[in-house]
């Protein structure tokens, strides 16, 4: 099982995002250190903007000049630091993935030309007291997939 970790500032970025988003999804990319066996802190993301209500769009380009930043930023230390999954909102639906969302992750992770080992999908969405509400799923090569915890600093 992975342990994610949200920095207070990520937090807010991604607590910023929803806000603006409002009833529409949103989402991004991941990037994290590894900080011990199986945990993760989540360094920086990306936010691709308000989608529909059931759908939001990735946008490959800009997640992609994000990622090459962060590693330039990181001095290309990939075992250290590196891409982590995605992750999206769903203001209107449990924090569960839809078929769409196991369907778009296994993608990822079964992709030889992305290489990874894992990848974790994030789902978010805020209380109606602002609380930022959080279930992470990590994705294996060999198709299975299984609950991660999440702490949000506060």
């Amino acid at each position: 099982m992975i342990t994610l970790t949200l920095r207070r500032e990520v937090a807010e970025r991604m607590r910023a995002g929803l806000h603006g988003a409002g009833m529409r999804e949103t989402g991004g990319v991941l990037m994290a250190e590894h900080t011990g066996p199986n945990q993760f802190e989540v360094l920086d993301l990306t936010i691709h903007g308000r989608g529909t209500i059931a759908h939001f769009f990735r946008k490959m380009d800009a997640a992609v000049t994000h990622l090459k930043s962060f590693f330039l930023r990181v001095n290309h230390d990939y075992v250290r630091f590196n891409y982590l999954g995605e992750w999206h909102s769903h203001p209107s639906f449990d924090l569960e993935p839809s078929e769409k969302d196991d369907r778009s992750i296994r993608g990822i992770v079964e992709d030889r030309d992305v290489g990874a080992n894992f990848v974790v999908l994030l789902i978010v969405k805020l209380a109606d007291n602002g609380e930022l509400l959080t279930r992470a799923y990590t994705y294996l090569p060999n198709g299975t997939k299984s609950e991660s915890t999440v702490t949000v600093e506060s």
